[in-house]
């Protein structure tokens, strides 16, 4: 008798445990609770990468000024010498603004570039 009842109580004691676990699953493969973990991800995607961005600009500037003052740039300038500026590309002269060509309207064409 008390065999039959520890096993009764055993089965039914595992029958609840498995029905919350299940229930509890479902409720976490809803839309709407996948849409929501999804959102947290993302999130906390966005702050790694935020903290990512400030760490590697940290380390530019500290590297900028360890270059700076290996190579001298931070002496003070004199005045008396004139500045030139260098340019990585060099200006071109505008063209006259008539002398652009028109690309044919094609409603068609879906290239965004023109």
């Amino acid at each position: 008798m008390f065999r039959r009842m520890f096993w009764f109580t055993t089965g039914a004691a595992a029958g609840v445990w498995a029905t919350t676990k299940v229930n509890r699953k479902l409720k976490q493969l809803t839309p709407e609770s996948l849409a929501a973990q999804a959102a947290d991800k993302a999130i906390e995607t966005g702050h790694r990468l935020k903290d990512f961005a400030l760490d590697v600009r940290e380390g530019m500037v500290r590297r900028e000024a360890e270059l700076g003052g290996a190579l001298g740039l931070e002496a003070p300038v004199d005045p008396d010498l004139p500045v030139q500026r260098h340019y990585a590309v060099e200006a071109a002269e505008p063209a006259h603004p008539n002398t652009y060509r028109k690309l044919p309207y094609n409603p068609n064409n879906r290239n965004e570039d023109h």
